[in-house]
C-alpha cells in the first residue's frame, strides 16, 4: 500500500478544489490511502483578510481538512503540494511549513519519495510553470522524485482555450479577481497528476 499526501495552500478555494480532484484520482489506484491536509494559515493574514467574504467563504469551506504537521510528511510514500502563485513563485505560508521540516531534511526521511506540483494563477502568464519550476528546487534538496505532467496523458494542454496546464505541474487560472473556477479540463489534469504519482509511489515504495 502507498500512503500519498496531498498538503495544499488554498486562500479562495482554487487550490483547495483542485486538491480534491488530485485526490479522487490517487483513490482510484488500487492499494493507495490518500490524505488531504491543508498549510496553516498565518494569524495576521486570516486578521488582515478577515474582511473579505470570499476568502472567508473559501476558509469556513475548507474548515474540516486537518492542518498539515511534519509526522504526514514522513507518513507519506508520495506527497503532491498545492501551492498557488505568490509573484511567480510559492507562497510564505508554504515556504515555512518546508522550512519547518528541516528535521526531516536532516535525516533524509523523504529521500526516494514521488512528489508533484499543482497550481493557481491569476493570469495564464501570471506564474503557471515557474512556481513549479522554482518549487521543484527545495523538493530536490529533501531527496525527492519529482513527477511531471505528459503532454501524451493530458491532451487538454494542447487547447488554445485558456487553460492551465504545463508539463510541470497541474493548474488552473483563477481570474484577476479570482471569479474564475477551476474548469472541467484543470480539473482532469489534476486527477490524473494523483493517478500518476500514486503509480509512481507505490512502484518506488521499498525499492530505494
Amino acid at each position: 500500500m502507498a500512503n500519498i499526501l496531498i498538503p495544499y495552500y488554498s486562500s479562495y478555494g482554487h487550490i483547495y478544489k483542485m486538491a480534491l480532484a488530485v485526490a479522487e484520482g490517487a483513490r482510484g489506484v488500487d492499494g493507495c490511502e490518500v490524505k488531504v491536509v491543508k498549510i496553516p494559515e498565518f494569524e495576521a493574514t486570516k486578521k488582515f483578510m478577515s474582511s473579505q467574504d470570499a476568502y472567508v467563504k473559501a476558509q469556513e469551506d475548507q474548515s474540516d481538512i486537518p492542518e498539515a504537521t511534519t509526522d504526514d510528511l514522513e507518513w507519506a510514500d508520495g506527497i503532491i503540494w498545492g501551492i498557488p502563485t505568490r509573484y511567480g513563485m510559492m507562497p510564505a505560508q508554504m515556504k515555512q511549513f518546508l522550512d519547518a521540516a528541516g528535521g526531516l531534511w536532516a535525516k533524509g526521511a523523504l529521500e526516494g519519495k514521488a512528489t508533484a506540483v499543482f497550481s493557481s494563477t491569476a493570469t495564464i502568464h501570471g506564474g503557471q510553470e515557474s512556481t513549479a519550476i522554482t518549487t521543484f528546487v527545495p523538493l530536490m534538496h529533501f531527496g525527492m522524485i519529482f513527477v511531471g505532467l505528459p503532454y501524451g496523458e493530458n491532451s487538454e494542454m494542447n487547447t488554445a482555450e485558456s487553460i492551465g496546464g504545463s508539463p510541470y505541474s497541474a493548474s488552473t487560472i483563477a481570474g484577476g479577481d479570482g471569479s474564475l473556477q477551476p474548469q472541467d479540463g484543470e480539473l482532469k489534469m489534476a486527477s490524473r497528476l494523483g493517478v500518476r504519482v500514486a503509480k509512481v509511489a507505490s512502484a518506488l515504495k521499498g525499492n530505494i
